[in-house]
């Protein structure tokens, strides 16, 4: 799945004759549907889907071959990918989530701090969960310009300028 974005996830069923909610991750959100036909995290479901209205948090869709409230209720929480060239090129200052996964972190002064395990956003911010350096410790970090002011692809290094006690000691 390296090769695979998620673009959005089934929040569950819409209704009762099959309909879905759907979350999307798009920069333009409506842009879901030109990735389909979508495929689960594990490869081995397609979704044909088409939206069909807004809701709240996202949109109602339609799957094809999903057509009672129940088949839909089974799909909740499956994790929607399309694979990573049909996505668009983005400009040198943005990035895709799973670009920054495995990146090397230091700090302004040069010294290790960890690996990005994830990249999280829970309604707010941005945040990086930064596995820390000599055992399973994490950090979470704010994906801000002013603590990650440095983002080196071609090295696998993202820098960080953490304001004092973000980071345990």
């Amino acid at each position: 799945m390296t090769n695979m974005i998620c673009v959005g996830s089934i929040a569950g069923a819409y209704g009762v004759h099959g309909e879905v909610r759907i979350k999307s991750f798009c920069a333009v959100p409506e842009a879901i549907q030109d990735y389909s036909p979508l495929i689960s995290e594990d490869g081995t479901q397609e979704f044909s889907l088409a939206l069909i209205g807004h809701v709240k948090s996202g949109f109602s869709a339609r799957i094809v071959g999903v057509e009672t409230k129940e088949q839909a209720d089974a799909l909740r929480g499956v994790q929607l990918f399309t694979p990573r060239d049909q996505l668009p090129s983005l400009p040198d200052d943005e990035f895709y989530y799973s670009d920054l996964v495995g990146l090397d972190v230091q700090d302004t002064g040069g010294e290790t701090i960890g690996t990005v395990a994830s990249v999280d956003n829970h309604g707010a911010d941005d945040l990086l969960e930064v596995r820390l350096v000599g055992g399973g410790e994490t950090a979470l970090i704010p994906f801000t310009k002013a603590i990650v002011p440095t983002i080196d692809m071609e090295k696998g290094l993202l820098v960080i300028d953490p304001p004092e006690g973000l980071l345990p000691q």
